[in-house]
């Protein structure tokens, strides 16, 4: 396997575009990559498109990729639509990572993009024959529930899990892409409108539109193009196993990804400076670090009151706002996280950079089945 580098990121602004139809954004978010490479669309030689909800929403039941691609020019190539719920925009990242470190292809292009404001056709959860159907557990009930089980097994409270709305706003108040730039106390979370609980509306993230690519070649060809390449460390790709009877407050597909990209990469979650974690909601961020090893079970609301995860601390997470802030266009979140870490490692975070950063992680998870995640992705990025 070829070691694999990025030179190139795009992204448009997170937010609600009612007016601004999808191929609007990915054309924006294309040719802004494009421009950061200093590379034309027809050097790219295969492209892989994350989306979740675009023939739902925007009408693309087909092709959907190919029509994507087609506002930067990138046609006549190998184009693939990826969806993979949540993880959709991480996984084709992972695929574009794959098509170069095979050497197969030299230059690949990830676009992450997703419309979500407009009719949605159906329900995100309709599937009659899971557990979550039959019960009508949507996924505000779903992370209500963990929370629960936390807070019962480790005495977690939901002040600590509304600091973890707190710390992130804020970091989102420093990133002009955010779709939220608002600063909240704990007493503001707590008192927002209930949603499932005992989690409030400030617990989780909302709808949003936006749009993210990233273009990636091998290490070697990577010093024609860029005079600070992003290494691409690792990228692991794990799914659920869907048994009922199992640890409610721990994600075992995370823990896997996590112990394949942390090997593949050679190093451990010690050796990280910062990491972009999937925070649908806020008990979503102390599981899935809990499950990333970035501290033990029951420690993260610990770490978290002593200041560990803040932007000014030893480890911060979601530097960006995380999707609590930032938004979370479902298709775009994962490429985005990858835009997030380039942007320190070059220096070009502004008020939220990470200072010194060399190593950071970006987590990225979805999807609902049998009580079980259906997807996670993990990708580790050196300097």
């Amino acid at each position: 396997m070829r070691e694999v580098s990025i030179i190139g990121v795009g992204m448009t602004d997170f937010g609600k575009f009612v007016d601004t139809p999808i191929e609007e954004l990915a054309k924006r978010a294309l040719w802004d990559a494009l421009k950061d490479a200093g590379v034309k669309p027809r050097q790219i030689e295969t492209a892989y498109c994350g989306n979740m909800l675009a023939g739902r929403i925007s009408g693309h039941y087909s092709c959907m990729a190919e029509i994507m691609f087609d506002q930067a020019g990138i046609v006549g190539i190998p184009i693939v639509a990826v969806e993979n719920a949540c993880s959709s925009g991480s996984t084709a990242f992972r695929e574009a990572w794959i098509a170069v470190a095979s050497g197969l292809y030299d230059i690949a292009i990830a676009l992450g993009v997703e419309k979500m404001t407009g009719r949605l056709a159906a329900p995100l959860m309709r599937e009659k024959n899971t557990m979550e159907g039959v019960m009508g557990f949507t996924m505000p009930g779903v992370w209500a529930s963990r929370a629960k089980k936390h807070m019962e097994t480790y005495g977690t409270t939901l002040e600590q899990l509304a600091k973890v709305s707190v710390k992130n706003h804020g970091n989102g108040c420093l990133n002009p892409r955010a779709q939220y730039k608002k600063e909240f106390t704990v007493e503001e979370v707590l008192d927002s409108p209930m949603i499932s609980e005992p989690l409030t509306m400030y617990h989780a993230c909302a709808i949003g539109d936006g749009a993210a690519a990233v273009i990636v070649t091998s290490s070697e060809i990577a010093k024609k193009y860029s005079r600070n390449p992003v290494k691409v460390a690792a990228v692991s790709l794990t799914s659920g196993t869907y048994e009922y009877l199992r640890d409610f407050t721990s994600h075992d597909l995370e823990k896997r990804a996590a112990k394949q990209a942390y090997e593949m990469a050679g190093i451990g979650p010690e050796d990280l400076d910062f990491a972009e974690v999937h925070d649908c909601y806020t008990i979503a961020e102390v599981i899935r670090c809990e499950s990333l090893g970035f501290c033990k079970p029951g420690e993260y609301p610990v770490l978290l009151d002593e200041g560990k995860w803040d932007l000014d601390g030893d480890f911060p997470i979601n530097p960006s706002g995380g999707l609590l802030a930032k938004g979370h266009p479902i298709g775009a979140t994962g490429v985005a996280q990858i835009v997030e870490v380039v942007q320190h490692f070059r220096g070009l975070a502004g008020a939220r950079q990470v200072q010194g950063a060399k190593v950071a992680l970006t987590h990225c998870s979805g999807g609902s089945y049998k009580g079980d995640t259906g997807a996670c992705t993990v990708s580790i990025l050196k300097k």
